[in-house]
C-alpha cells in the first residue's frame, strides 16, 4: 500500500472575466486568492482603500469570474484513489475538470472533497477551471424566490442573508462594500489507498487537575489495519499506543502540564499524532497541538444581587475576560499571511487581555489566528456565521449550514483557546427590535419554521446538536447578547453595551450604572493615525481633502451619524477645534481612551469575588479594520495602536486602582426639601483596588492620596493615608475609602479645581504598585496650564522615556515619525513632583521624540 501523498494545485492559475468576450486569461497575483487581488496586480482596478475607490469597482462583484490551471495526473497504484480538497471556495463555485463537472458550491466556509480517480487524464495535464457566480445577484434571486420571508437586516443588504457567505463583505459600519469571489483557501490534489480524516482529542481534566484523562480519535478511511498514536510534550514522548484502526485510545496522564490563559500560567500544548499503517508501512500521518485545561462556563445565583453570574473559570480559576471583539484583518483574506496574525494576536497579549471574540459576520478564521491564540494564551470566544439580521431556513439552506457547522467544529475543536461558541451576533436583538416571533416557553424546534423568526432553529436546534457531537467539552450559547427574557437583560447572561455612542447616548462617564453579568460589546470611535489617512487620501500627506470633515475622510468612516456622535461626545468633555488634523485626531483618541478606560474600570470593580462576580468581562468593540477607516478599533488597519489601546491595558493590569467623583446634594436643614436655596454641594472620591492575580493576595500595601490645583500646579494635601499594611485578597476588586475631594477651603468651590492621584505602595519598600490621576469633569471646565518645563528623556540605552512636568498634565502622548519606534504605554497623566518612565524599544540616541497633550496650542 502506497502512503498518501499531497500536492498543492497552487502553480500556472489564471482568471479572466467569464462574461465579457474580450477578456483574456491573465496569471493570478498568488494562490489561494481572489479577484480584486488578482485585479490589483494588473493595475486593473484602483486600490479600493484609496479615496473614494470603492465606488468604482463595485461592478466587480456583480461580473462572473473564470479560474483555470493545469496539473499532470499523478501515479495511481493498486486501489489508490485521486481527490481533490478545496479548502474553500468563495462562493456560487461551478468546478469542471477535464470538461466534465465535478462539483457545485454555494457556500464559502465549508470544505469539498471530490473523488476524481475516473476524471483524470490518463496522459498529460488535467485542466482544472472554477467560475464563479456573482454572489450579490445570486443572493437577490434567492430573496425574490422566498418573498414570505421577513427579510431584514442591519448593514449591508438583505440579500446576503440568502448567502452563506462573509456578510461583512456586503459593507458593514466600519468596513466597505467588497463583494469578492475565488479560491481563497489551498486547493490540494491527494492521492491514498487509505488515510486519516482527522485527528482531535477528548479531554477532561479532573477537577482537582491532579490528572487528565485523553481519549485521542483517528478515523481512517480504506483498509489499512492499525493506527500508532503517540502524545508528546515538548518533543518528550508521553505515550504510545497501537491499536486496530477507526478505534480510540484513552490515556490518563498524571500530573499533567496545563494550558493557562496568559498571566496565569504556562500555555503548555501538547501533540497528539496518529500514524496509519499496513503491513508494518506507514501509510499516512496527522497530528495537533492540544491544550489540557478545564474551562467552564459559571452561571449560578449570585449573593446580594438578581440574576446569575456568568463568568469563565479556567483550571478552577474564575478570570474577569477583559478583551476585545475581532473582525477579519483585511478584506481580502488570502493577504493576511501567517505572520501578520500573529502581530494581531500578540498586540492583543501586550494589551493584558485575555480574551478575543471572533465576531459572527466574518469568517471561521484561519489556523494561524488560532494558533498564536493557543501559543499567547488568549482565550476565544467564537460566534458562528451569522449577524444582524433575520436569516431564512429553507431545507437545503438548513442542510448547507449544518455541514458548515459540522466541518468548521472539525478544524476549531481541538484549540485550547476556545471556550465558547455562540449561534451569532444580534440576530435575537433584531428580532426584538422589529417584534419577530420569538417565545422562549416555545420548546417545540419544528414550530420556530412556521414563524417569521425561522433562524431560532439554526441557534438552538442545529448548532447546538453539531456542538453536543462534536465540541462537547465546550460551552454553547445560543447568541450574542443572549440571557434572560430580553437581549438586554443586564442579570443574566451577556449584553451589548451600546448605550454610548448608539441608543440613548449616555455619558460615558456612567458606565457603573450601564453594567451587566458580562459586556461582550461596547465602544467608541477615534481616528485613526494620520499616517494611515495619508495612507487612504490620493495625495497622501498634500491632498487637499486632509481635513477632518472632508468628503474623503468621511467617506472612510461608514457609521451612520458619525459626524454628530464624535461631535456630541467631544463637545460634552474637551475643548477642542477640528484643525489642524493632527490635534482633532489626538482629541478623538483622548476621547475614544478616557471612555473605553471608564468602562473597564468601573466594571472591573464589580467583580467583587466568590458569589459576587457581578461584572465578568468587557469586550471593547473592536480590536482592529479591515481597511484604513476611524471606527471603533483601538488599533487601526496598519497595526497601529490608537491611545486607547494604552489606557485599555493599564486598566488590565494585574494591579490597579480605581478613583471616581461623585456630587452629592443636601438641602439647607433650614429650609423645605425642595427648595433651591442653600443646598450644599459634596463631592465625594470613592477610591478602590483591583487585584486580578489568580493565587496570590497583595499584603501589606498602603494606599496615599496627593492633590494639587489644577490651575497652578500648587499642592494641596502632600499625602493623605486612606489605607495602611492593607491586604487586597486575590481575583476581585476590593473598595478602600470614600472621602471628599480634599480641598484647603470647604464650601469655596475649589472641587472642580483639584485634581488628586492616588497610589498604591508596598509597605515595607515605599515602591509603587498602582496609580491613578483622576480629574474634575468634564475635562473642558478646566483651565490647565500650558507646562514651562515638561520634560520627555528618552534614555535609549535604557529603553525608557522619562516624563514629567512642574504642573499637572492631562494625556502626555509621546509621538514619533519613525515607524520603528513603539512605545509600550502611552496618553499618561503628570502630576509635579514625579516622573513617569514609559518603555520604549526601536530607539537610538538620535531619535527625535514629539509630545502632546490636552490644552496645549
Amino acid at each position: 500500500m502506497t502512503p498518501r501523498t499531497v500536492v498543492p494545485i497552487d502553480k500556472n492559475w489564471e482568471f479572466r472575466q467569464a462574461d465579457k468576450e474580450d477578456s483574456k486569461y491573465l496569471p493570478v497575483s498568488q494562490f489561494p486568492t481572489n479577484v480584486h487581488l488578482d485585479l490589483l496586480a494588473h493595475k486593473l482596478i484602483p486600490d479600493p482603500y484609496i479615496g473614494k475607490n470603492e465606488n468604482d469597482v463595485q461592478w466587480v462583484g456583480e461580473a462572473v469570474w473564470v479560474y483555470k490551471t493545469t496539473f499532470p495526473s499523478p501515479s495511481l497504484s493498486g486501489s489508490a484513489k485521486a481527490v481533490l480538497a478545496f479548502d474553500g471556495l468563495d462562493t456560487f463555485a461551478t468546478v469542471v475538470l477535464n470538461g466534465k463537472t465535478i462539483l457545485e458550491t454555494e457556500n464559502m466556509f465549508t470544505p469539498e472533497r471530490v473523488d476524481i480517480t475516473e476524471v483524470l487524464e490518463t496522459d498529460g495535464d488535467n485542466e482544472l477551471v472554477i467560475t464563479f457566480d456573482s454572489a450579490y445577484f445570486r443572493g437577490w434571486k434567492l430573496v425574490e424566490k422566498y418573498p414570505d420571508h421577513k427579510w431584514g437586516v442591519w448593514n449591508g443588504d438583505i440579500s446576503r442573508l440568502a448567502v452563506r457567505k462573509s456578510q461583512y463583505h456586503w459593507g458593514w459600519d466600519w468596513g466597505p462594500t467588497l463583494l469578492t469571489c475565488g479560491p481563497w483557501r489551498p486547493i490540494n490534489l491527494e492521492v491514498y489507498e487509505s488515510r486519516i480524516t482527522d485527528i482531535w482529542a477528548d479531554i477532561d481534566v479532573h477537577k482537582t487537575l491532579e490528572h487528565a484523562t485523553v481519549t485521542i480519535h483517528a478515523p481512517t478511511e480504506g483498509t489499512a489495519s492499525k493506527v500508532r498514536y503517540d502524545i508528546s510534550l515538548n518533543d518528550d514522548s508521553i505515550a504510545t499506543r497501537v491499536v486496530e484502526a477507526g478505534s480510540s485510545t484513552k490515556l490518563v496522564i498524571s500530573n499533567p502540564e496545563l494550558w493557562y490563559p496568559t498571566r496565569y500560567g504556562k500555555q503548555s500544548l501538547y501533540t497528539i499524532k496518529a500514524t496509519l499503517e499496513h503491513d508494518g508501512k506507514e501509510v499516512d500521518t496527522k497530528s495537533k497541538k492540544i491544550g489540557l485545561r478545564k474551562a467552564e462556563l459559571i452561571q449560578r445565583p449570585l449573593k446580594d444581587q438578581p440574576g446569575t453570574s456568568f463568568f469563565f473559570e479556567v483550571n478552577n480559576i474564575p478570570i474577569f475576560c477583559g478583551g476585545s471583539d475581532w473582525i477579519p484583518a483585511d478584506n481580502f483574506i488570502p493577504r493576511i499571511s501567517k505572520e501578520r496574525y500573529h502581530d494581531w494576536v500578540k498586540l492583543v497579549a501586550d494589551g493584558n487581555q485575555f480574551m478575543i471574540r471572533v465576531w459572527g459576520g466574518g469568517i471561521y478564521e484561519e489556523q494561524a489566528f488560532y494558533d498564536a491564540c493557543d501559543e499567547l494564551g488568549i482565550l476565544v470566544w467564537q460566534d458562528f456565521m451569522f449577524g444582524c439580521g433575520n436569516y431564512p431556513a429553507w431545507p437545503e439552506l438548513l442542510a448547507s449550514i449544518q455541514r458548515e457547522a459540522e466541518e468548521n467544529l472539525k478544524l476549531l475543536r481541538h484549540h485550547p483557546s476556545i471556550v465558547i461558541f455562540a449561534g451569532n451576533n444580534e440576530d435575537y436583538q433584531f428580532a426584538e427590535s422589529i417584534s419577530l416571533t420569538w417565545d422562549q416557553e416555545n420548546h417545540d424546534a419544528e414550530s420556530w419554521l412556521q414563524t417569521d423568526f425561522p433562524a431560532r432553529y439554526i441557534y438552538e436546534k442545529i448548532l447546538p446538536d453539531a456542538c453536543r457531537k462534536l465540541a462537547p467539552a465546550v460551552h454553547y450559547h445560543p447568541g450574542s447578547p443572549w440571557g434572560g427574557k430580553t437581549t438586554t437583560d443586564p442579570t443574566v447572561g451577556d449584553i451589548h453595551q451600546w448605550n454610548v455612542w448608539h441608543g440613548t447616548q449616555e455619558k460615558y462617564q456612567n458606565f457603573d450604572a450601564l453594567s451587566g453579568r458580562f459586556v461582550s460589546e461596547f465602544g467608541m470611535e477615534a481616528f485613526p493615525h494620520i499616517k494611515t489617512i495619508d495612507a487612504f487620501l490620493p495625495q497622501g500627506s498634500a491632498d487637499p481633502d486632509r481635513y477632518a470633515q472632508s468628503s474623503t475622510v468621511d467617506f472612510h468612516n461608514k457609521a451612520e451619524g458619525h459626524e454628530r456622535r464624535i461631535a456630541l461626545y467631544l463637545v460634552e468633555n474637551f475643548r477642542y477645534a477640528p484643525d489642524p488634523l493632527e490635534a482633532f485626531i489626538y482629541a478623538t483618541q483622548l476621547m475614544q481612551a478616557e471612555c473605553l478606560a471608564s468602562a473597564y474600570r468601573l466594571w472591573k470593580r464589580q467583580w467583587k469575588g466568590p458569589g459576587r462576580e457581578y461584572c465578568a468581562g468587557a469586550l471593547v468593540w473592536q480590536t482592529n479594520d479591515c481597511w484604513p477607516v476611524t471606527s471603533w478599533a483601538i488599533a487601526d488597519y496598519y497595526l497601529r495602536p490608537k491611545h486607547a489601546y494604552f489606557t485599555v491595558k493599564r486598566e488590565l493590569a494585574d494591579l490597579t486602582l480605581g478613583v471616581t467623583r461623585r456630587e452629592h446634594r443636601h438641602p439647607d436643614p433650614d429650609r423645605s426639601r425642595y427648595s433651591r436655596i442653600g443646598a450644599r454641594v459634596q463631592t465625594k472620591i470613592e477610591v478602590w483596588a483591583s487585584n486580578l492575580l489568580p493565587r496570590d493576595d497583595v499584603a501589606g500595601v498602603d494606599c496615599v492620596l496627593r492633590a494639587w490645583d489644577v490651575e497652578t500646579g500648587e499642592i494641596t494635601h502632600d499625602e493623605i493615608t486612606l489605607a495602611r499594611n492593607a491586604t487586597l485578597p486575590r481575583n476581585r476588586s476590593t473598595e478602600i475609602a470614600a472621602l471628599d475631594v480634599p480641598v484647603r477651603h470647604p464650601g469655596a468651590g475649589e472641587e472642580g479645581r483639584t485634581v488628586v492621584a492616588v497610589y498604591l505602595v508596598d509597605g515595607k519598600t515605599g515602591r509603587q504598585l498602582a496609580r491613578y490621576v483622576n480629574w474634575p469633569e468634564p475635562l473642558k471646565y478646566l483651565h490647565l496650564p500650558r507646562p514651562k518645563a515638561l520634560r520627555a528623556a528618552l534614555d535609549a540605552g535604557r529603553g525608557v522615556v522619562a516624563v514629567s512636568a512642574e504642573v499637572p498634565v492631562k494625556g502626555l502622548a509621546l509621538e514619533c515619525d519613525d515607524e520603528r519606534v513603539r512605545f509600550a504605554d502611552n496618553l499618561v497623566d503628570l502630576v509635579p513632583g514625579e516622573t513617569v518612565e514609559i518603555p520604549v524599544s526601536g530607539a537610538g540616541e538620535d531619535t527625535v521624540i514629539t509630545t502632546r497633550y490636552l490644552g496645549m496650542d
